[in-house]
């Protein structure tokens, strides 16, 4: 019989507890690591106090972890501190778990695929990162795939959900700006759509190495700050610039979907329109 697989969340912040949550519901042992323990967190999961850029606290880890999830957030916003978790500490942790570990899930980005002027963008379009960010993400999954188990990175966009509401009041504020022309593409996922997937990787016979985690609808960045501001009853959304070094594209999933994954919000506007109605928001 093959041993029930075990399973460890390292870093394990919002988007890894959302994972952790559907992991539990399914019956599974998880672990989660990070340096603390949250304010709350599912019943069942069990947590390992390490810091991933300090390689001597992973060595209390359970012995028999079958499968990783690597969902972390940099201790800053520079390219030392990204280095540090993404490079550094997932070589570590890999080879502390190397002897039962079957497969990694990676949480990267799709800052790895930079500026295709609105063009489209799938698993195969070659990486071309515009910041230090996608640089490195993009060296962290290059690594990966020299492992000699299997390895998943999932390339997503740019998160929204519950916690994550600071363009909502960057709106509400007037404070929100997009360009006119040329058209900036955004793309979206919601947190717990991004969480599922992660899950759904976990467990999928022979996935491929590399999927984009994003909704069904890529949108003008206008569009979508417009129609978000139009639900809040906030100002209109004045000219300015699109984000620095983020590109405009539109990227698919068909990949991700045609794996067996079901998106719950496959239209930002909607899930954001459910967070606005959310009393407290």
């Amino acid at each position: 019989m093959t041993p029930r697989p075990t399973y460890l969340i390292a870093g394990c912040g919002d988007l890894g507890l959302r994972a952790a949550a559907l992991l539990l519901a399914a019956g599974h042992r998880v672990y989660g690591l990070r340096r603390s323990p949250p304010a709350a967190a599912p019943a069942g999961l069990q947590w390992h106090a390490a810091d991933l850029t300090r390689p001597a606290t992973l060595n209390t880890l359970p012995a028999d972890i079958t499968h990783l999830l690597y969902a972390v957030t940099p201790g800053g916003r520079n390219e030392a501190a990204y280095r540090a978790v993404f490079i550094d500490g997932l070589q570590a942790l890999t080879r502390r778990l190397a002897p039962s570990l079957q497969r990694i899930v990676f949480a990267s980005s799709s800052a790895v695929h930079g500026e295709h002027h609105g063009g489209w963008v799938d698993e195969a379009t070659p990486v071309a990162p515009l910041g230090f960010n996608g640089r490195v993400l993009a060296e962290a999954e290059q690594w990966l795939a020299t492992l000699p188990l299997e390895t998943v990175s999932l390339r997503l966009a740019g998160l929204y959900g519950p916690g994550r509401l600071s363009l909502l009041e960057r709106l509400r504020r007037g404070e929100a700006r997009a360009p006119r022309e040329p058209v900036h593409w955004a793309n979206r996922m919601h947190a717990d759509d991004a969480a599922a997937a992660l899950a759904h990787l976990l467990a999928l016979p022979n996935p491929a190495p590399v999927y984009i985690g994003c909704d069904d609808t890529p949108l003008p960045l206008r569009d979508l700050y417009q129609a978000l501001a139009d639900l809040l009853g906030a100002p209109a959304v004045p000219e300015g610039p699109a984000p620095a070094a983020v590109g405009s594209k539109r990227l698919s999933n068909r990949r991700l979907k045609a794996s067996g994954f079901e998106l719950r919000w496959p239209d930002s506007r909607a899930g954001y329109a459910a967070l606005i109605d959310t009393p407290g928001t």
